[in-house]
């Protein structure tokens, strides 16, 4: 209500997106933030299928025809619209009357003057015919039965000319009182329709805060955080004991037969779990921070750690947020297997709330992309014979912790996957974009707007197999997944 089209609004308690959904609708930009994922997803789903009323802007060739034709003024011809929403809109102008605008309008006196010329002979010769003394305000509205026809059209001639009288008086006043602009009321396009614009949701890793408010010895301070961790570190333990690791599929859950504390600098706990065919692994893990993100350094020294003497079989790295380049570096320890294991935001919000919400899904295990075509000797992608590339989203590299074997899976858990066609190994830059899913999302935008769709435009969109590319400068390639979870994965490719 505080603020004018073009500014930044900012709620930081998301919900359902209301607020995000009405600083659309009035051309706000705006920021929201939860810490539920369900809400951002709903949030999010809402703002997708929206559909507004399109505001005449006043900075545009049509929103300067309709204000003048508002305000009955000639626009300047030589200032050209820019299409600036902070301008505003084209609003509705209402006549702001005031006691003060009535007195001082000496055009009121006039037309009064001029009008009772024409309505005192005809209040003269009333009273004549029916022997009256009527003044003006006395006149009855409607005629009696006993009167003669002629007193009946003087009557009616009488009220045509006091009605027509009142309404240039009102005009008068309307005229001349000063107007009121009505920001809640701009004047609509029905011709079109207005969908939400671009924007993005973003995630942030968990951070401390810090208290400033008073000095603590420094002893103190760090006793205090060393309980802290401490106290971190034997719940998530506690947990991962307790839930185990998950991936997508309901049934395929690793369970430990045993996980205990272990004495290391990367790695916290050691363990056992057997295998569908009663094969016994011995597996390690590595907790991420309680406050930032799991970073390729970790991974790094957690798996040299885990191979050194005996060695591990597997190793999980359990974080609340990862850095997109862990993929990349779990991947390099042959024999050693390491699952970044992603925790449930849930858990850092204490065991009252873990209680209630069960332990179902507290650490997720999210596959790689399985892309074609890719040589299966070298692992590089292969250019197609005209030089272009064209690469295809089979599914996910599942990794099913109950017989240590990867397989493939559908596209049905995939939201979006981009493609970066000219890696250059330290930033992902979106250069294509790509929608999957089990279900047909143009029907639903179909429906939001109330139109046809271009079902050929939108397939480009909607689809696993990219559009063709020329080779990258880099000589690597980078595809980036993201489920419906939200969950992201990123996997680098290089070409043959």
């Amino acid at each position: 209500m505080t603020t004018d089209p073009g500014d930044l609004v900012l709620d930081p308690t998301c919900g359902s997106g209301t607020t995000a959904y009405v600083a659309e609708q009035w051309g706000r930009r705006w920021i929201t933030c939860d810490t539920s994922r369900v809400a951002l997803a709903l949030a999010r789903t809402r703002l997708m299928a929206a559909r507004y009323p399109y505001y005449y802007l006043a900075d545009s060739d049509d929103g300067i025809k309709k204000q003048s034709e508002v305000t009955g003024k000639i626009p300047l011809t030589e200032v050209k619209p820019q299409g600036d929403i902070r301008k505003g809109f084209v609003y509705k102008i209402v006549p702001h009357v005031t006691l003060k605008a009535i007195a001082n309008n000496s055009e009121i006196d006039d037309l009064h003057a001029r009008w009772q010329e024409k309505l005192e002979p005809l209040r003269t010769e009333l009273n004549a015919l029916l022997k009256q003394q009527w003044q003006e305000w006395e006149i009855p509205r409607e005629a009696g039965e006993q009167w003669p026809a002629k007193a009946k059209e003087l009557l009616t001639h009488w009220w045509e000319h006091r009605r027509q009288r009142q309404r240039e008086i009102d005009d008068s006043i309307a005229r001349n009182a000063d107007t009121e602009t009505l920001y809640d009321q701009p004047y609509t396009d029905n011709k079109r329709v207005r969908v939400t614009g671009p924007f993005t949701v973003e995630s942030l890793s968990p951070h401390r805060v810090l208290s400033t408010d008073e000095e603590r010895p420094a002893s103190e301070t760090t006793a205090k955080t060393e309980s802290a961790s401490g106290q971190f570190e034997t719940m998530i333990l506690d947990n991962l004991r307790k839930a185990g690791v998950q991936n997508t599929i309901k049934n395929e859950r690793l369970k430990f037969d045993a996980l205990e504390p272990f004495a290391g600098v990367w790695i916290h706990a050691a363990g056992e779990y057997a295998e569908k065919d009663g094969a016994v692994k011995r597996v390690a893990v590595s907790l991420g921070p309680e406050h930032g993100t799991v970073g390729p350094e970790q991974v790094k020294e957690a798996a040299k750690e885990a191979v050194k003497g005996i060695g591990f079989d597997l190793l999980i790295v359990c974080g609340f947020a990862f850095d997109p380049h862990v993929s990349e570096e779990a991947k390099r320890y042959g024999k050693l297997t390491v699952l970044p294991a992603k925790m449930n935001p849930d858990l850092a919000m204490g065991e009252e709330l873990l209680k209630k919400t069960g332990s179902g899904n507290l650490f997720m295990i999210f596959g790689e992309p399985d892309i074609q075509p890719v040589d299966p000797k070298t692992g590089l992608i292969k250019p197609g014979t005209d030089g272009k590339i064209q690469i295809e989203l089979m599914g996910l590299d599942i990794y099913d912790p109950t017989t240590g074997q990867i397989r493939s899976n559908s596209t049905a858990d995939i939201a979006c996957w981009f493609i970066d066609t000219n890696y250059n190994g330290e930033s992902f830059f979106v250069r294509h974009a790509y929608f999957t899913g089990g279900d047909k999302p143009y029907e639903k935008l179909q429906r939001a707007l109330k139109a046809e769709v271009d079902e050929a435009a939108w397939a480009e969109l909607y689809s696993t197999k990219s559009r063709p590319f020329d080779r990258p400068e880099t000589g690597k390639i980078a595809v980036k997944v993201i489920n419906h979870y939200g969950d992201e994965v990123l996997k680098v490719f290089g070409v043959a």
